[in-house]
């Protein structure tokens, strides 16, 4: 892997981790940004290690 995207895989990380406790710390509707948060920080760790992955089969062929 390179440095960018290890970068940006503890950037998602981050991301979810402040997702989660926003979501409970939340008193109103800001449990749902949290969430949302969260769901962003997943998705993007998983997209990063899907291009990873796909970059990796790109250089084979």
């Amino acid at each position: 892997m390179s440095a960018s995207t290890i970068f940006f895989l503890v950037l998602s990380v981050l991301i979810a981790v402040a997702g989660l406790l926003a979501a409970g710390m939340a008193q109103d509707y800001l449990h749902v940004f949290g969430l949302g948060l969260f769901g962003f920080g997943v998705l993007f760790g998983y997209s990063c290690v899907k291009r990873h992955y796909d970059a990796l089969e790109a250089a084979r062929h």
